[in-house]
């Protein structure tokens, strides 16, 4: 793929070549482009130059205007203020750089210059327990940075951390030997998603039944105990029951999943008991390197700036007293695996915003050990809490956590209910009706989330989610939608490019927008922010309505020149609105 600078970049190029023959004593300086109301792009940097180097500030834009040729790039260039520059681009100029991008696979966005591996721990459901609103940021967030990660180039290792190890076992694998046949599904024909139902309702009437009696027979209690002894001390018997359990586990959570719309695959997902033979070294090789010491029994690392209420320091236990190993154990052999096995340069862990003390802790841990390189990055992206239209945390009437199943058919309930309304008008068939809310209603979910900063809370109203209007999923599917309906009715008529034509204000402001996504798809790789791309595209979706409603495309006034240079830029923008999407994870249906 053959490079294509952004318009703002040929503009930057140009200003500071400008300021650099006009201004040379200024050395390499910075023209501090920015989009604006005024015209296409403001450079600012006069300001800063003129009180380097002591002058007036419009007397030195004018100097760098006069070094400023407009021509095939800029079409006017304006002094304001006190010194500010206003630079109108040339249509010609819109419509061979959006051309550029349209000739190429990727849209003209670049890989990465210096790609590395990053390890993405996220969608960790635990075994035996049912998946609820509290897993979906991670499972969603997660996996659209997987997807955006990819696309500049980076190396992604997937792992999925699932809570497969603990006392709890102990408990359920002893009833199990009591009782063989509670774990057995009930018919061996059921459909992916009926299995995976029934899959979890079988796990939770073991884990109800074992509970009960674990709580009223001190006998079995005593025997549950020491199972935990023998699954620690891998006994062939219990390991292949617990096995059970989380095999039977995954048919539930890749049921969840699949519901999603999301790819779990069975190799990523190594849970706690997979550092299982690691924890006794790394607790070793701290307490040899004196990076944790002992401390009431318990191997403790210890830290300056992290204080109980009582004023004495809190320390990440590694080891406890009675020699169990706590989750700081397990994840600092995780970091140790993905470091030296994995070759991770980046290690991102979309996780609760309530665990970054933890993170915090324990990646300062990983540090001192030498187990983090300078070379490696840790990050946590953490994430606030889903709040019901109420604004406190999101829970049923009956003030019970919801279930991550029911909240998902509910979403795609509704969002069959819009489309059956919109799409008879239309004459989807009813295979097309179910298929379109099912891409709608997960869409509408994980858009919400996605939208939103990773680290503020948001409430989870999916009257709003649904919705045609407004900042949602559906708004930008409709869109999409609505230029596949066009290129139906565009007979002969057929998408290409036309410099030589003038743009109407609804067409250049779409163009200089289309010609941001390259920068916008880099800029939340960089930073872990998916919710910037979904700006980026609800902006889109925005600007395409505009010109939907102030420029006709088939019936162009213009001619056939005009029409061809419509279609184009309709194409333009709906290639760049389906890969914008599906970096997210988001379907967009062909007809809405």
């Amino acid at each position: 793929m053959t490079s294509v600078p952004s318009l703002a970049a040929t503009v930057n190029q140009c200003v500071a070549d400008a300021l650099s023959a006009a201004l040379p004593e200024a050395g390499a300086a910075d023209p501090l482009l920015r989009r604006s109301d005024r015209a296409d792009f403001q450079a600012n940097a006069m300001l800063a130059l003129a009180k380097k180097l002591g002058g007036n500030p419009r007397e030195l834009a004018s100097k760098v205007v006069a070094q400023l040729p407009t021509g095939d790039v800029i079409k006017e260039i304006e002094v304001s203020g006190p010194g500010f520059l206003n630079i109108t681009l040339a249509d010609e100029a819109i419509v061979r750089t959006l051309a550029a991008r349209a000739a190429d696979d990727r849209l003209g966005v670049p890989y990465a210059e210096r790609p590395g591996t990053t390890v993405i721990d996220y969608a960790q459901p635990n075994v035996a327990k049912e998946m609820h609103v509290g897993h979906l940021r991670s499972a969603v967030i997660g996996a659209a940075m997987v997807e955006i990660l990819e696309f500049t180039g980076e190396k992604v290792v997937r792992r999925h951390h699932i809570g497969d190890w603990g006392t709890q076992f102990g408990m359920l694998i002893q009833y199990l030997i009591e009782h063989p046949h509670e774990l057995d599904h009930k018919s061996d024909d059921a459909s992916a998603e009926t299995s995976g139902e029934e899959a979890m309702s079988n796990l939770n009437r073991l884990y109800k039944a074992s509970r009960a009696l674990f709580d009223s027979d001190p006998e079995f209690k005593e025997r549950a105990r020491r199972r935990v002894v023998d699954l620690q001390a891998g006994d062939e018997e219990t390991l292949a029951l617990w096995q059970r359990f989380v095999d039977e586990s995954k048919v539930y959570f890749y049921s969840v999943f699949d519901k999603l719309d999301m790819e779990i695959r069975d190799a990523d997902v190594v849970g706690e008991s997979g550092y299982n033979a690691m924890l006794e070294e790394t607790c070793r090789l701290l307490e040899e390197s004196g990076v944790a010491v002992r401390s009431d029994g318990a191997l403790c690392v210890f830290f300056d700036d992290v204080k109980g209420p009582d004023g004495n320091p809190t320390p990440l236990i590694v080891q406890k007293s009675d020699g169990g190993y706590g989750y700081a154990a397990t994840d600092l052999s995780a970091i140790r695996d993905r470091v030296g096995n994995l070759g991770a340069t980046t290690l991102l862990y979309v996780v609760d915003a309530r665990q970054s003390l933890h993170f915090k802790m324990v990646f300062e841990t990983a540090r001192r050990a030498g187990w983090l390189g300078e070379d490696v990055q840790p990050v946590q992206l953490a994430f606030g809490t889903v709040l019901g239209k109420d604004g406190k945390p999101f829970k049923t009437r009956e003030g019970e956590t919801v279930r991550l199943v029911d909240l998902l058919d509910e979403a795609v309930e509704r969002a069959t209910a819009v489309v059956r309304e919109k799409g008879e008008n239309i004459g989807l068939t009813e295979r097309e009706i179910v298929e379109n809310g099912r891409q709608v209603g997960i869409g509408a979910v994980k858009y919400a989330d996605l939208s939103t900063s990773a680290a503020r809370d948001y409430k989870f109203d999916l009257d709003q989610m649904v919705s045609l209007n407004g900042d949602t999923s559906v708004y930008i599917q409709y869109a999409y939608a609505r230029i596949r309906s066009i290129f139906r009715n565009a007979g002969d008529a057929t998408p290409k490019a036309h410099p030589e034509l003038a743009l109407a204000p609804a067409e250049r402001a779409l163009g200089l927008h289309l010609d941001q996504f390259a920068e916008t798809v880099h800029e939340a790789a960089a930073g872990h922010e998916p919710h910037k791309l979904a700006a980026y595209l609800y902006h889109l979706a925005s600007l395409y309505t505009t010109f939907y409603d102030q420029c006709l495309v088939l019936k162009a006034e213009g001619g056939p020149d005009q029409v061809e240079n419509r279609l184009f830029l309709c194409e333009l923008t709906a290639r760049t609105l389906h890969r914008g999407m599906a970096l997210l994870g988001i379907r967009t249906p062909e007809r809405l």
